[in-house]
Parts: structure tokens; sequence; C-alpha cells
């Protein structure tokens, strides 16, 4: 008989009291080495927390609804062939590949911070750097369903992330009252739908056998929950009321068929930062152009030479490091604003939106002053695998003082992208074409990169984005200058 030893939740970022949503083993159950054992979610992302060792399941320690942070036992863990030690902090958890209730389809979780860029979207501060789709979007989740039970008498009201500023009590879960009251009476499916559109099965009526709840009665729940009309709109900073007009309210189905499909929690999540970032933030946008011709012949350059390596410098690893010294040279551009404080960071840790089938999420490059142009290209690479893949940490989107959104592999000539709160910049970039340009004596066709610098006006005023945008576009001109 082998040793019985505690597994603990391990390291996950600066969250605490995360619920527990899924309990993926049972007692006398064999697990191996990573298995999942138990799905946590937070605000900002849903992690599956693997086993550091294979063994037999002795004792679960949690249930489904517990709230669980670092060096909580999860469960009892008879290890074969142990010598009878306690088993240390699992690995960092990959994050799970499912959002919410869109589980199979797999994603990363941006920060609420971050971003959240997703991002950039992307929260962490992964919050996506990108427009995401409008927290107004999830109001199409909720078609005509048979009539099921009304939601419970008593639901308070307050703006819920994700559906327009519909009853968040209605459709969230009490944090202080989670895993207290009995468990819902429901499928994993049922379940899973309701964690994608933010409603607590302890609020809808069953309506199945013996008071099943069926994906109807969480439809249902959800349409008369909207029907019930907006909260009063959120304060803004300083208290002052934001005084929106209420949310639209049409029945698409009259005018044409639809497709109604829930909001990726991504989505749900960079969107809501997003909107709170667009209207609290005064943005300014300053565009410019850069000539890369140069640069860009360096870089396939150094691709030809390196081809045996497999690794493939990409501009934003330029990019990258332009902006790194260029932050160097205009210090608030690498700052945040604290109260009546402005904090001026002595780190420069990079953020870059990345697309994954979800949404945008926004991996950061730490220290990227300490690092080569390969060693940003290599990195970065791989923060966007993980990306895709729905196994970024908490901590790979945490932290970031600048973000980079680059959408010069679709197209288009300039936008604006929106700042990844609390940081006070982003810049954009748009498709690099080659243009005709007059060099005193003829013109000269030259590859040309727009640039699109959002900025926060309470930080930075209108000369110095300008400023910092055309120093940015002579490093990348020629990048010798960086050295100087």
């Amino acid at each position: 008989m082998g040793a019985i030893t505690e597994i603990h939740v391990p390291d996950i970022g600066d969250f605490k009291n995360v619920d527990v949503i899924e309990v993926l083993v049972k007692p006398g159950e064999s697990v191996g080495p990573e298995q999942s054992l138990i799905t946590v979610e937070s605000d900002k992302a849903t992690m599956e927390i693997p086993s550091p060792s294979a063994g037999v399941v002795k004792e679960l320690k949690v249930k489904t609804g517990d709230k669980v942070s670092e060096g909580s036992v999860i469960l009892l863990l008879e290890q074969d062939g142990a010598a009878g030690k306690t088993a240390a902090p699992a690995a960092a958890p990959s994050e799970s590949a499912r959002p919410a209730a869109a589980d199979a389809a797999g994603s990363a979780k941006p920060s609420a911070e971050a971003g959240q860029s997703r991002a950039p979207s992307p929260k962490a501060d992964g919050a996506g750097s990108q427009p995401a789709a409008p927290p107004g979007d999830a109001a199409q989740v909720a078609p005509a369903a048979p009539q099921p039970a009304a939601p419970r008498a008593g639901a308070a009201q307050s703006p819920s992330q994700g559906l327009p500023a519909a009853p968040a009590a209605a459709l969230e879960a009490d944090a202080g009252t989670r895993g207290r009251e009995a468990v819902p009476h429901a499928s994993p499916s049922v379940r899973k739908f309701a964690r994608e559109l933010g409603v607590d099965l302890r609020r809808v009526d069953g309506t199945g056998p013996k008071g099943r709840i069926l994906h109807t009665d969480v439809q249902q729940f959800v349409k008369q929950a909207l029907s019930a009309g907006p909260a009063a709109a959120p304060a803004a900073a300083g208290g002052a009321a934001l005084n929106l007009l209420p949310w639209p309210k049409v029945d698409f189905a009259k005018f044409g068929p639809v497709d109604v499909q829930p909001v990726s929690r991504i989505k749900k999540i960079s969107g809501a930062n997003l909107a709170r970032n667009w209207v609290m933030i005064p943005h300014v946008t300053n565009n410019d152009e850069a000539d890369i011709t140069e640069l860009e012949a360096f870089r396939v350059q150094l691709n030809k030479e390196n081809e045996k390596s497999g690794l493939k410098v990409t501009l934003l690893a330029f990019l990258v490091k332009a902006c790194v010294t260029a932050l160097k040279r205009f210090p608030e551009f690498n700052s945040s604003l604290d109260g009546d404080n402005l904090v001026y960071k002595r780190y420069y840790n990079i953020g870059f939106a990345a697309d994954t089938p979800n949404g945008l999420v926004v991996p950061v490059i730490k220290n990227a002053d300490a690092k080569g142009v390969f060693d940003i290209a290599r990195e970065s690479s791989a923060l966007a695998a993980k990306a895709r893949e729905g196994k970024l940490a908490p901590a790979e989107m945490q932290g970031g003082t600048f973000s980079i959104s680059s959408l010069g592999g679709i197209g288009g000539t300039s936008f604006t992208p929106i700042i990844n709160a609390p940081e006070v910049a982003i810049l954009g970039v748009s498709k690099s074409v080659m243009k005709p340009v007059w060099n005193g004596r003829e013109f000269e066709p030259r590859l040309i990169v727009p640039l699109s610098l959002s900025y926060d006006h309470r930080v930075i005023d209108g000369a110095a984005g300008a400023r910092f945008n055309a120093f940015l576009s002579q490093l990348l001109a020629d990048m010798r200058r960086s050295v100087l």
C-alpha cells in the first residue's frame, strides 16, 4: 500500500477564494500525472488543477461550490511506490479549454485589468485591447421558450457582465452565499449552459421530472430577467451617474431568420473591461507611418540564416524592442494613474494581442528590455500558441505596462485601439503596404507600416503623443537608433 499524501491547490496567481465549479475525479479512481482533478473559476479565468503524480483517490476534501485558495487541500492520494513524502504543489495549472459553458471550444481568460486584453483585449492585466463584442450582444441569448416557471421572487437588480444592464443578482451567483445552499438538480450540460449565460441555477425553478432544471428553464429565466428592464446606470468615477438610455429591446426574429449563439466567456469579460476603459479613459489616437523597408529586408535575411532552427522572427519582435526604447525616452507612457498620483514603472512588460477562436487575450512579455529580438520572438510565439490552446496561466497575462495590437496580418490602414487599463497607452499596427515615396530626386517604392497610438489624455498631451509616435517611426526606419 502506497503512502497517503495531500494534494494542494498550487500557485494560481493573485486569486483567492475561487469557486470550485467541477470535481473531475471521485474516491477510488486512479489518476495519472497532470490529470485534471478539479476546475476552479474566478472572475478572470477558468483553470483546471492537475495532479502532480499518479495514484488512487482515497478521499475528496472539496466539492462543487466550495471556495479554495493556494494551499487548500483538494484530496488525499495514495501514491504507488511513494516514500511517504507529502506531494509538492502541482505545477501552475493550465487554463481550461472551456470558456464557461462553451467549454468545448477551449480558451484562455483575460484578467479584468488586463486587458483584459484580453488584449487586446485582451484583461490581464489580460484585458483585450481590441474592440470585443459589447456586453449588450448577450441580449440575444434569450430565445422564446415554452412556459417554464418564472424566476424566484426577490431577485435584486444590478448591472451584470455580458447582459445589458440586466438584473445581475438574477443572473450571477452571490459570492458570499454560493456553495452554502443545496446543489440545483440539473445535468452537466445545463450547468455549463447556465455558466455561459451567467445564471445562478439556485434561482431557477425546474420544470423537468422531480424539479430538474432544463435548458428551456434557463432560457426562460434569462428572457424574463431581460424583460424586467435595465437597472440604474452604473456610477462613473467621482460618483456621477452615466444616465444612459435603456438598452433597446428588439424581437429580431420578426424581421427574418436568426441564429442565437451564446457569447464566449472571453468576450463577456473583455467586453465589460473594454466598455469601462472606453467610457472612463479619454482616448486620443495619433496616426503615423513608419518606413520599414530596410527592417523588413533585415528580418527576411535573419529568417533565412536561421532557417534550420525553426525560429521565425516577426515584425512584432522588432516592435517590442522599439517600443521599449521609446518608453525609456518618454517614461509617462510607461506609467499608471493611481488616484492623484502617477506611478512611473521602471520595468518594461509588453503585452500583445493574441487572436484565439474565442476572442482576444493579451499575453505579456516580461522584462522585454533585458531580452534580444530572438528571445522575444521565441517567447511571443510560445505565448501565442498557449493562448490559442487556452492554456495561458493568469500570471502570463498580468503585469503589462504597455500593449501592442497588430492587425498587420489581416489588413486595414488605421484603427483606434482601446487602452488596456491600468496602462495609459497602446500601439495599434495595421498592414504594411508599398508606397511611392519622394526621396528628393524621384519617387521610389518603400514599405510603409501605419501606426495608431491611443493614449490617456489625462496623462499624456497631444504633443507628447505625436513625439512618441514620430520617435517610434524613426526607430523602425533605422533600428540602429535603439542602441543610442
